[in-house]
């Protein structure tokens, strides 16, 4: 038996976050939940999460600073992080972590999802 996956969930919507809870730890691994990226730094540096999904929207510094310091966590942790956003604000973003332009369907980013925490346990 296997060690669940540890995922932060950053987003500004409580919905949004319910609905990729429960798909996310119906395929059996753990969430974390933050509404905006400040938090999840706090949060991941004490619980070390094996995957981040940020929501690019919920982080309302101007130039997106505190998302840009959880992608620099996420690399001292060697976690792979997945950025949801604007199809505009994929080039910031294309370097740091996997981007995921909005709207997206549920199915594939939970396919990324699991692709991703596969590739990092075979690492």
């Amino acid at each position: 038996m296997s060690t669940p996956c540890r995922i932060l969930i950053v987003d500004e919507s409580p919905e949004s976050r319910e609905v990729l809870r429960a798909l996310l730890e119906r395929g059996g691994s753990e969430t974390l939940e933050a509404d905006r990226p400040d938090q999840a730094l706090r949060l991941s540096s004490a619980s070390q999460p094996d995957l981040i999904v940020c929501d690019v929207d919920s982080d309302r510094t101007t130039d997106h600073q505190a998302s840009r310091l959880l992608v620099a966590a996420a690399v001292r942790m060697d976690a792979p992080i997945v950025f949801l956003g604007a199809l505009k604000q994929q080039s910031a973003w294309t370097s740091g972590g996997e981007f995921v332009a909005k709207p997206y369907h549920y199915g594939p980013l939970i396919r990324r999802i699991e692709s991703l925490l596969a590739n990092r346990r075979a690492a």
